[in-house]
Parts: C-alpha cells; sequence; structure tokens
C-alpha cells in the first residue's frame, strides 16, 4: 500500500483506543450519539454539494468514531443494568439465524384453499423458495383490517381460522416442518372488541401455547411490555417478541426481536439495537417500498434481516425479480455466516478504497468475514481494500464463490473484485482451509452470481383483479313476493373504497371490469336493466325455512349460525337480519329460492336512485343527530357538511338504529323497525343495521368481497377497527379466507331477481 496517496487505511485497536485516550472527555460527549434507530455514520461520509467537493474519511476520523461508538455501547449498557440472559435461552436461538421474515396475510390464497378446505403451507413456502429463496420465520397475520367488523377480538379471530385452535395448530406444524418458525401479532389498541376475560399477557402467551407458536408481534407498540415476556415464560413458553417500533434501550433485554422502519441514505446507518446487543435480530420493514434494494443493502451492512412483505392488507406489493434474486443472495450469505454477526467486534464502516463502497467487518475466532455493499449507480472492480497481511491467511469472494489472490504490499494485503452496482460483497479471511459449509456456499454462491443481477428485471407492475361473475336467474315476469322492482335507467355509479391505508396508490381497493387497474375512487356511468330486490334483508326466519327445506350444512361449518341455538333462531329475533352466514352459504340461500346475491351497483342503484342523495332516505345524518355533539369516530360523514336528521322521542323513527360501540355486541335490529330509511324505490333496511354482501374480486392473492351499507356496531377505541360505510357512494371491502373466519354477527344479505 502506498500510505502516502492512499485515503483509507487499516484501523488497528490500539489506535482506536489512541485516539479515545487522548481526551476523556471525548468519549463522553458522544460526539456520534444515535438519531432514533439508527447511528449517522461519521461526519465524513455525509453528503455535501459538489462545490464543497468530497472529503474522504482518515484513519483518524474512523477511529475517533468508533471509539465513541463503542464508549457509548458500554456507558448504556450500564445505564439500563442491561441483562442479555434472555438471548441464551434455547427457545429463542433461533433468532439469530431468521433473517427473512414476511408478513404474511391469512387471506393469501396460496396460503388456504377454500375449495378444498386446506391450508397450503407447502404451496405458499415453494413459491417463495422459487422467488427469493424462502424464508426463516413467518408473522401470520389474521387480525387487522377485518378487526372489529364484529366483537370478536384479536385472539377470536385466531380461534375462527379454519379448523379452529387445533387447524391453526396443525397449520404452525406445518411451517415448523420445513423450519419455518411462526409468530403472531398482538394488538393492544383492541380494547374495545370481547374482554378476554384474564390479563392480556396470559391470554396471548396461553394461546401462543397452545398453538405452538415461536414469536409475537406488538403491532404499533414501540417495545412490547416485560409482563408479557414473564407471562410466557411461566407456562414454560418462551416467546420472541418483536415489537414494531423500537423499544427504550432497556427493553432489548426481553424484546429480542424488533423491525427497522427506516430513513434510507446514501451512506448505510448503523442500527442502534445491533450495535447495543449484536445477537438482538432486526427485520427491516418499508411496506409500501417498490424498490427494496435499501431495504436489502442496510440489512446486509448491518448483518440483520428483511421483512419481505408483500400482501399489504389485501394490496399486492409484490418484489421485483432483481429484488427477488438480490433477497436470495442476500439470504444464503447471511444463513451460511449467521455466527459472525454475533461478534462484540463488528466494526462498520470499515475502510474501503472506492467512494460509495461500504463494509461492516465480523470477526469471530481466527476467522473474518466482511459484508459488503455497492451504494453507486454504477459497477465498480479493482481494487476495494486492504488487510493486514498475515502468513497464512487466505481469502474468498463469497458473493462470487472463488478465491481472491491478494497484492501483498509491505505489511498489508490489497483485495480486488468487482461490486454490481447498487450490488454486494461479501469475503471471508480464513487461515489454511475454509470448512465445508463454507465451501458448499461458494459453489451455491458461484452458480447463483453466474447471472448478473442487471439480467433481472426491475420493473414493478401491479396485479389486476378479476370480478367473479354471478349467473343471472330466470327472469320473473312479475314482481315476487317480497320483492320490489327496480326499473332500469342510466346511473352514474359513483363510489369509493374506505380503507384505512393504502393512500390512492394504484391496487387499493378494487378493479371494475371497465377499469384497468384496481384504485380506491370509482366512477363509471352505465345502464342498468330492470331487476327485483328483495325489500328487506334475510331474516332468521326466512334462513331458516331455507334449512328445513334443503338440510343445508356446510362443510367448514365453524361459526355457522354462531347466534343461533339447537338448530334455531333465538326467541324474539326470527325478524331479525341472519347474520353468522358466509358470502357461499348466501349464495346457496339465493340458489335454493331462485335468486342470486346483487351487484354492487345494483345495490347501491335500489339506495339512491338517480338523484345523488348521501343516503337512501335522503341527505341527514342520523347518527350525529344522535348525539349532543357530531363525533367523526362514530360516522364517516363530516358535521360541516351534513344536516342531522329530526325525529321524535321513539328511536324507532330515525332511519336507522344509533351506532353501538360496547364490548359486547348488541342484537340488529329487526329489519322493518325502522320505516323512514326507506330508499327512493321503497327498500328498506339498506344501511346502518346489519352489512350486506354483493361482489366478490380476486387477484393472484387475495380474495375480497364488497360489504354495502354498514352495521349498527362499531367498536370504540382505535381508529384501526374496520371503518362504517354508510354513504351510498362508499363501500367496504371484507378480505376473505374461508367461510369459518368470514363470517360476521354484522354480515347479512338480500337478494335479486332478475326482470324479463
Amino acid at each position: 500500500m502506498k500510505s502516502g496517496i492512499r485515503n483509507f487505511v487499516r484501523i488497528s485497536a490500539l489506535a482506536a483506543g489512541a485516539a479515545i485516550l487522548t481526551g476523556s472527555a471525548f468519549a463522553q460527549g458522544l460526539f456520534f450519539g444515535p438519531q432514533g434507530q439508527q447511528f449517522p455514520p461519521p461526519a465524513c461520509y455525509t453528503s455535501h454539494p459538489i462545490w464543497i467537493g468530497y472529503v474522504p474519511c482518515t484513519s483518524a476520523s474512523h477511529a475517533a468514531w468508533l471509539a465513541d461508538m463503542t464508549h457509548w455501547r458500554m456507558e448504556e449498557h450500564i445505564r439500563i443494568g442491561y441483562d442479555s440472559s434472555r438471548y441464551a435461552l434455547p427457545q429463542l436461538q433461533w433468532i439469530q439465524h431468521s433473517f427473512i421474515q414476511p408478513q404474511m396475510m391469512v387471506h393469501d390464497r396460496y396460503f388456504y384453499d377454500p375449495i378444498a378446505g386446506q391450508y397450503t403451507v407447502d404451496k405458499y413456502l415453494d413459491d417463495l423458495e422459487k422467488r427469493y429463496g424462502g424464508i426463516d420465520a413467518v408473522l401470520v397475520w389474521a387480525v387487522y383490517p377485518n378487526a372489529g367488523i364484529d366483537d370478536r377480538n384479536q385472539l377470536d379471530m385466531v380461534r375462527s381460522m379454519p379448523g379452529g385452535v387445533e387447524g391453526v395448530r396443525k397449520m404452525v406444524e406445518d411451517f415448523h416442518r420445513r423450519g419455518v418458525r411462526v409468530l403472531f401479532p398482538m394488538m393492544m389498541w383492541d380494547q374495545g372488541t370481547h374482554d378476554p376475560g384474564k390479563p392480556w399477557p396470559n391470554a396471548i402467551a396461553e394461546l401462543m401455547k397452545e398453538i405452538d407458536a415461536d414469536g409475537i408481534n406488538g403491532d404499533t407498540q414501540e417495545g412490547v411490555p416485560l409482563a408479557f415476556s414473564l407471562a410466557a415464560e411461566k407456562i414454560n413458553h418462551p416467546l420472541a417478541f418483536e415489537p414494531e417500533r423500537g423499544p427504550a434501550d432497556e427493553g432489548l433485554a426481553w424484546n429480542v426481536l424488533t423491525w427497522g422502519q427506516y430513513k434510507y441514505e446514501f451512506a448505510p446507518k448503523v442500527d442502534r439495537y445491533r450495535w447495543l446487543e449484536p445477537r438482538h435480530q432486526v427485520n427491516i420493514q418499508g411496506r409500501w417500498d417498490r424498490d427494496k434494494a435499501d431495504a436489502l443493502q442496510y440489512a446486509f451492512f448491518n448483518g440483520e434481516g428483511w421483512e419481505s412483505w408483500e400482501n399489504v392488507w389485501g394490496i399486492w406489493n409484490g418484489v421485483t425479480p432483481r429484488d427477488g434474486e438480490a433477497t436470495r443472495r442476500v439470504a444464503t450469505i447471511e444463513r451460511a455466516v449467521a455466527p459472525f454477526f454475533a461478534s462484540t467486534g463488528w466494526e462498520p464502516y470499515y475502510p474501503m478504497s472506492r467512494y460509495g463502497i461500504y463494509a461492516s467487518r465480523w470477526p469471530l475466532g481466527e476467522q473474518t468475514v466482511w459484508t459488503i455493499v455497492n451504494r453507486n449507480e454504477y459497477d465498480v472492480d479493482g481494487e476495494q481494500m486492504t488487510v493486514p497481511h498475515r502468513d497464512g491467511m487466505r481469502y474468498f469472494d463469497l458473493y462470487h464463490g472463488v478465491e481472491l489472490k491478494p497484492l501483498t504490499e509491505g505489511k498489508e494485503d490489497i483485495l480486488q473484485f468487482a461490486l454490481e452496482a447498487h450490488g454486494y460483497g461479501a469475503v471471508l479471511a480464513v487461515a489454511g482451509e475454509p470448512n465445508a459449509p463454507i465451501k458448499e456456499l461458494m459453489t451455491k454462491m458461484a452458480q447463483m452470481t453466474a447471472k448478473p443481477l442487471s439480467d433481472y428485471s426491475h420493473e414493478w407492475t401491479a396485479l389486476p383483479q378479476k370480478l367473479v361473475e354471478i349467473a343471472p336467474t330466470q327472469p320473473a315476469t312479475s314482481t315476487p313476493e317480497g320483492m320490489i322492482r327496480i326499473e332500469g335507467g342510466n346511473f352514474n355509479f359513483k363510489v369509493e373504497g374506505i380503507e384505512i391505508e393504502g393512500s390512492n396508490d394504484i391496487g387499493v381497493d378494487v378493479q371494475y371490469p371497465w377499469e384497468s387497474s384496481a384504485q380506491r375512487f370509482h366512477e363509471h356511468r352505465m345502464q342498468i336493466k330492470p331487476f327485483y330486490i328483495d325489500k328487506y334483508p334475510v331474516t332468521n326466519a326466512e334462513f331458516k325455512k331455507f334449512l328445513d327445506a334443503s338440510h343445508y350444512h356446510p362443510k367448514d361449518d365453524l361459526n355457522f349460525l354462531k347466534d343461533w341455538k339447537s338448530g334455531t333462531y333465538p326467541a324474539g329475533t326470527a325478524n331479525k337480519p341472519v347474520t353468522w352466514v358466509s358470502l357461499e352459504d348466501a349464495r346457496e340461500y339465493a340458489k335454493w329460492a331462485g335468486k342470486r346475491l346483487p351487484h354492487e351497483w345494483e345495490w347501491q342503484y335500489a339506495a339512491q336512485g338517480n338523484d345523488g342523495r348521501i343516503y337512501p332516505w335522503g341527505n341527514c345524518d342520523w347518527q350525529s343527530a344522535a348525539h349532543s355533539s357530531p363525533d367523526p369516530s362514530r360516522s364517516p360523514i363530516s358535521a360541516s357538511s351534513i344536516t342531522p336528521c329530526h325525529w321524535g322521542t321513539n328511536p324507532n323513527d330515525a332511519p336507522a338504529p344509533i351506532s353501538d360501540h360496547g364490548r359486547v355486541m348488541g342484537p340488529a335490529s329487526d329489519v322493518d323497525a325502522h320505516p323512514n330509511g326507506a330508499s327512493p324505490f321503497g327498500v328498506m333496511d339498506m344501511v346502518g343495521n346489519v352489512w350486506q354482501w354483493t361482489d366478490e374480486y380476486v387477484d393472484d392473492h387475495t380474495r375480497a368481497a364488497i360489504l354495502r351499507g354498514g352495521s349498527h356496531y362499531r367498536p370504540s377505541g382505535s381508529l384501526w377497527y374496520f371503518p362504517e360505510a354508510y354513504r351510498n357512494d362508499q363501500h367496504g371491502k371484507l378480505l376473505l379466507m374461508a367461510p369459518s373466519y368470514d363470517r360476521s354477527g354484522t354480515v347479512g344479505f338480500r337478494c335479486v331477481k332478475d326482470a324479463q
């Protein structure tokens, strides 16, 4: 090495120590303190305007930064009284080898087949293996965004999955058989639904033990409280807790996993929690990012994992072929060298020779691994790094699977290799022959990297959806009993989805047949053909007639008519809308009755007519009138834009039921209890009593049903509960999994029949 002209030199531990000893106040002042969950790089790595120029790092600046970081870690361990014992628990050792963890919606069609009535874990895992090399753990997401559709709490929704608790336990076994650990979420904002009847830490721990889950993701939480770990350990089933947001440093002792929700810059930052505890695992999460290069490069630099989340609340944000192949390569290397990442000698920003190339050094015994990223938009080849010369030391390019021949100059070895634009590198230094697993890794990587990443497409595309066909009925020549004729007409069908997340991104909500993609806002002028629609939703009494005549019983009968006893509805509920029926159950009834379910635009036309009214009865908001001051959380309608309805002292004079916000869901109203809620065609009980099934949409990964009309029940206390869509120009989108899971105490239906 020509030390007089080379920008960077290898910094020894002695040099780093000497730098800090020049003034003890230097480290205590913490020149390079953390910013949230990340440490910024040394100041010399900070981007400057071109007119200021590039100022390379020096041996002194790197030594000062590394010494300050090391001193901060030592002092922080003392401040928080750090106890690392949980990282030694045998039940939690898996976290140190778990790098790829998708958040998987239970509604994903690769995970469950509702026709066969089977979990398809192998199909799900095989797809991920093919597209990006497989996973190490999975976060099975069963609650949001359907939570709050009724009073089932977060654990009840897990129990509602096909097969109940026993079915879920067998599904977890299927993942374990493939070497994949399983986490479920906990949502402490869920305090408006059914009370679990015991402290939440105990309730969650007991169910997780029953299904043999491995961990818990703390949704929206800044650290999962210690009480949850203690409850799990008390029943001899330790769980790996993973808060969405980083805990206070003290909480690192029991939050052995976290998400990393980063702000990306050109020079990758150091994760605070990995630096405090190298055995801690972080999964970088950027659910809406369409380009995953930043997340993958930050993960590789920090020796941590990635949350490979594609099905985002039923909105598909798929990994591109290039990012998928990069994931395969990064994860393959990380899994093979995982023990190195637990090294307390981790040295971020190991000095490299080229601009925009960043490396971490991971020593372990007499061996060392470097993980390297090229943040430049161009390839960089040639001399990349120098290391102190040691006789007998050999160097291996793990990424390309070849041995490197160093150029020795004096007391230093210069290593040369190629790095792709936005690419990756890994180097192993070992005295003598590498072991068998490393040789196996090199053989695998040589084959894998024969084709450059640039040959894989980096184009992101949205996933198309299709409307599930509804077969027409035999046309009626006269109005069937209990139905109302809706004359056809020209209709401006205007509606929007009320999903909480997704903004107006392509893929949110649904794709109507006349649209090029799924989107939140829809408007289409169409010709409505004449049809007949049920004046009221189907009642318990009517559904009982169907059961008695057809002897229908669904194969998946969990939660079927959950509120009925001994094959019949409770006394006094004959005229209430039937609920706890799936979309499939409703279709079977309609088929038996010679009818069908309505298309959404038919439902909306019957509710709205052609005068653009906001509600079936007109433009007054009955919900705001029920309270001394309008409450936006109880109604999607702004009080400043809608006139409150006025009625007498009898609640049944209101056009629809007043919302129920209790933790235990009350019964729906009788279907004819609110005659003032009639639509312009005289159709009744369209809004505010029970949701009503209409259309179904599918894409390759998700099924969803459009619900209309809203319901009488809305749990209070959180904005994350399934929102109500009472307006004629709004609809709800309910993600579908299986009949047992889809059935709800707030969802019923009404039928239509085609007119001649």
